[in-house]
This record gives C-alpha cells, structure tokens and sequence, in this order.
C-alpha cells in the first residue's frame, strides 16, 4: 500500500510538471490535451452539474476577428465553442472556395485549441418562391454541409425565412419543410445537424412548429433565437419545439428585459438540453473580450439559478 502511494504521488508530480512546462509554451490547450476529461465543467463556463455551455458566434462581434484573434479572444474570455458566419466577408476565411488543404488547416486550428468549432451560420434561406433561387438554396445549404464536415464542426444553420404576400402561408411552410427534408438526408451521410434558426417573418416559433411538423428527418432541428416576438407567450411556445432543439442556440444581450432569458434558461435545464448558447451581440462596445465575458457570468449565474430551481 505504501508502495502503491509513493508512485501515485510521484506520478501526480511528474504530470504537474508536465503541465505546468506545457502551459508555459503552449497555454490552457496542453492541459486539454493531458487532461481533457477536467475541462467540460470550468472551460465551458457552466456550473459544475450543467450540461448548458456558453459560447460565441462571429456576428457582428466577430467580423473582423481572424482566426487566431479570435481562438485567442475567446480563451481569454473563458468561453470554449465557436460559431462561424460565412459568405459576409468575415476575417476568419472560412468559406465554401477553401480547398481541401485549407479546410484541414482550419479543422487543425481548432484540433489544437482548447475552443471547439460547433457549428457554420450560413445565410442560406428556404422560402423563395423563385424555384431557381430556392434551388440554388438547398445547394448551397448542401455545400456547408460538406465544408462543416471538413472543417470539424457538427451543424449548419439555415433559415426559414419570410412569408411572401403573393404566397399562401401553408405553401410557404410546406416548401421550407421539402426543402428541409432534402438537406436533412444529405446532411445525414456527413453526421451534421441542420439547425432551422427561428428568423425572419417565417421564423416565431408557432410558424417553426408548424414547418416542423412536416419534417420527417430527425437531423433537422429547431435552433432558437431568443425572439422578442416570442416573448409573451414563450413557455407555450417552447413546449412545442423542445423536443426538436438543435444543438445550438442564439442569444443576446442577456440584459435586455424584453426577453425572458431566465425562463428560456429554466426551461432549457428542465428539458435537459444538452447545447451551447452562442452569444450573437451587434451593439457597439469599447473592449468586445470584456463584455463577452460579462455576458458569459450572467449566463453562469442563470443556469447556476436554474439548476436551484429544478
């Protein structure tokens, strides 16, 4: 038994040493390598029996951010998953023209930093009444797809988007819902997730719901927005969606009294969600690191209320 101690505590010290002389030349990425099984509670910014993880996407706090910046940005920020917004001319460069060399040198960036790529933000929209716009859509939707898989990351957003006056409402939801379904398959033999992000004219969730209804692949799913338009009846609403949610979701400015982000919050930990909370802010501040990380303590103090309530 003493015998049994004696290695135990040296091989204790060797590891400390070892991490220690890592951090010194690479940072917090070689203790994810040495002790990956200790980082999901403390690095994704969550309470220690939460399974709810803040992390960011590049719009707009992110636009100018190149990849490093913004890998060392958001670990000075303790905040550990990632969301790209593609096809606006963003500093990080992942786009659908990379090759295949430059989408292993992304998936490495990320392989090599203790912040995961969790999802691409494409633009792509499925409510044209044009079929060769919508066709271009579900195509363009396909080669995220693709460059998600590429680059490491598990999902594509896309939106519903708008209603049209010269196109009946149940038209519109039924195509948004084929065209769904379509890239659902595809998406299927990448191992990615279409997340349906609740946007546009089409997107308050009773229409969501409605979209939903119609989609037959368990790949796609419901990606909240924490909409203002939502707010009033959000509990009803959300009960309708929850057992679609994507796996991940947008929020805001968690200050704004407009939405209730705690009962989002509650409901989110009630239903067991097990995703990250992407931090989508556009008003202007004087040190973006900083207010991330205000934002992330918030979040932290919501869930930490959420999980006392349950």
């Amino acid at each position: 038994m003493a015998g049994s101690q004696a290695s135990n505590s040296s091989d204790s010290t060797r590891r400390e040493f070892l991490v220690h002389g890592l951090r010194a030349v690479t940072g917090v990425a070689a203790a994810s390598i040495l002790f990956p099984q200790r980082l999901p509670a403390r690095m994704h910014g969550e309470a220690k029996e939460s399974r709810l993880r803040f992390g960011f996407t590049t719009y707009t706090w992110g636009r100018d951010w190149d990849l490093p910046t913004m890998l060392e940005n958001l670990q000075r920020a303790e905040v550990f998953g990632a969301e790209l917004r593609t096809s606006l001319g963003y500093a990080h460069g992942v786009e659908l023209e990379l090759d295949a060399d430059r989408r292993r040198e992304v998936r490495q960036r990320f392989a090599d930093s203790p912040v995961e790529l969790v999802g691409l933000a494409s633009g792509e929209r499925m409510d044209w009444p044009d079929p060769a716009r919508l066709r271009a859509a579900i195509d363009g939707a396909k080669a995220h797809v693709k460059l998600s898989h590429d680059v490491g990351s598990s999902g594509v957003r896309v939106f519903p988007d708008q209603f049209h006056a010269d196109v009946s409402r149940e038209k519109t939801i039924a195509q948004i819902a084929r065209s769904l379904n379509e890239i659902g398959v595809f998406a299927a033999d990448y191992g990615q997730e279409i997340r349906l992000e609740a946007h546009g004219s089409a997107g308050e969730l009773t229409s969501i719901a409605a979209i939903m209804d119609q989609v037959d692949q368990p790949r796609v799913r419901v990606k909240l927005n924490s909409d203002i338009r939502d707010a009033a009846e959000f509990e009803e609403r959300f009960n309708r969606v929850k057992d679609r949610l994507a796996r991940t979701l947008h929020i805001h400015n968690l200050t704004d009294p407009r939405f209730p982000y705690q009962l989002q919050t509650d409901l989110l930990v009630r239903a067991g969600w097990d995703g990250w909370a992407l931090l989508e802010v556009s008003h202007q501040v004087p040190d973006r690191v900083q207010a991330i990380i205000e934002q992330r303590k918030i979040w932290e103090q919501m869930v930490a209320t959420a999980q006392a309530a349950r």
